[in-house]
């Protein structure tokens, strides 16, 4: 057993020198691709969302919404609410961009997003999501969309990013969580009242959007 472990060991360093070149490809074809997405709107959302689901329709208003503004819209690029997003963006009109990641089950492609690339790391995606971003809407989901706000509100309190619109959308799923980080978080000084200001909590697509128009000029 031990040897078999020292194997998978020796095996990932072995590979790390030829894995950087995968790791450049996927950033050299992130930046030459998305710059000609802007201004570009990145929705994040759950993979399970079915497409009679509310959040499923929301997003697929939004986007329709955001095209009809002059936005193209970024999403995962695969099920659920990253359908929806691309759908809603491409029969609107709209550049749909879906970036797409390799994973064994939840994310087959899918048909609505009329611009895809193919990533195999994580980090090299969120950093297209957050590059090409001129705002976030965040609609209800699980870990991986919870994961894609807090590195958002992350980059923007520690000034790493230019401040953009994130968005909540649907209080009552959000709520919960809004609490926790105003009754616990800020009561034990691990953020300031400022830092509350870097996201919004939205209930309707039209919210949504005005905020977006209020804050980027296009």
């Amino acid at each position: 057993m031990i040897q078999e472990r020292q194997y998978l060991v020796d095996d990932l360093t072995i590979r790390d020198t030829w894995r950087m070149f995968l790791i450049m490809s996927e950033f050299v074809e992130g930046f030459e691709v998305l710059p000609d997405v802007y201004p570009a709107v990145s929705i994040f959302g759950s993979a399970r969302s079915l497409p009679d689901s509310a959040a499923y329709k929301a997003a697929e208003k939004v986007s329709s919404l955001l095209a009809e503004n002059g936005f193209h819209v970024i999403s995962g690029g695969g099920p659920g609410v990253m359908e929806a997003a691309n759908k809603g963006a491409a029969e609107a009109g709209g550049k749909s961009v879906g970036l797409h990641i390799h994973l064994p089950r939840e994310q087959a492609p899918n048909p609505y997003a009329n611009i895809r690339l193919d990533f195999k790391y994580f980090f090299i995606r969120k950093v297209m999501f957050v590059k090409y971003a001129v705002a976030y809407v965040i609609m209800p989901g699980g870990f991986g969309t919870m994961d894609e706000l807090f590195e958002a509100l992350t980059l923007i309190q520690t000034k790493r990013i230019k401040p953009f619109p994130v968005i909540l959308f649907d209080s009552l799923y959000w709520g919960g969580l809004v609490d926790w980080i105003k009754k616990v978080v800020l009561k034990e000084g691990a953020i300031s009242e400022l830092d509350l200001e870097i996201f919004h909590v939205v209930d309707t697509p039209e919210e949504a959007v005005s905020i977006i128009r209020k804050t980027v000029i296009v």
